[in-house]
């Protein structure tokens, strides 16, 4: 170790109580973390890329510093997909902090990656209150049946007014709207559903009709729009 000769010519003055780092929870417990593999959480990060088209949600599954699961879910660039690909094999085995400084080729999973460490090194994880943690797997518990991200798209013009397009349930089909054309409801199709049915041997048309739904007062409604094409 170098010192400087100012430092080299200050005399000695003792050092007070030191209780170390403030413990944060974790898993149930209250852990003081003096190094990576004091770490264990499971939590979310969400991140985008310098000019904001695309966005990313990145969840990992650490366990005493190491990830062991990883889900990476983007939207927004069709570039990104393929980058999510190379991050979710890149991820898993490594510790926290060499994925902190790997590049997982995308900004936004890089900036997801960075929000996702702040949350867990402070504390701020989903499973912090949960005893040992969540099992991995959890991450896929996150997507449901089906296993198809949660998303949702809508569209809006001042002239036209609102689109459905996308809702957690599915990919929508039609918009149901009352006498004085506002929404009231929409009918959808499951696209996870359709595609599970079809593996198992149903027509595309039984598994499209047995995946349909609808919500809200859609049955109520005066008139029914494609909401892509009208």
């Amino acid at each position: 170790m170098n010192y400087t000769s100012e430092v080299e010519n200050m005399c000695v003055v003792a050092k007070g109580p030191n209780h170390g780092p403030a413990p944060i929870p974790e898993e149930g417990k209250w852990v003081k973390a003096y190094e990576i593999k004091d770490i264990s959480a499971f939590t979310h990060g969400v991140g985008w890329c310098a000019p904001q088209q695309g966005a990313c949600k990145l969840s990992l599954n650490v366990k005493n510093g190491i990830i062991e699961e990883a889900l990476v879910e983007t939207i927004g660039c069709s570039g990104m997909t393929h980058s999510a690909a190379m991050a979710a094999e890149i991820l898993p085995g490594k510790t926290l902090l060499e994925a902190l400084n790997t590049d997982l080729v995308c900004d936004a999973i890089n900036t997801a990656m960075r929000e996702l460490f702040l949350q867990i090194v402070y504390g701020r994880s989903q499973s912090a209150f949960s005893d040992d943690g969540l099992s991995i797997g959890a991450g896929l518990e996150d997507l449901g049946k089906g296993l198809r991200s949660q998303v949702g798209t809508m569209y809006g013009t001042k002239a036209k007014g609102v689109r459905y397009l996308e809702m957690a349930e599915g990919y929508v089909t039609r918009i149901g709207l009352d006498k004085d054309n506002q929404v009231i409801g929409y009918e959808f199709v499951s696209l996870g559903k359709m595609t599970d049915f079809i593996k198992k041997g149903d027509t595309p048309n039984d598994a499209y009709e047995k995946a349909m739904g609808t919500y809200g007062r859609f049955a109520d409604a005066v008139k029914y729009i494609d909401p892509r094409k009208e």
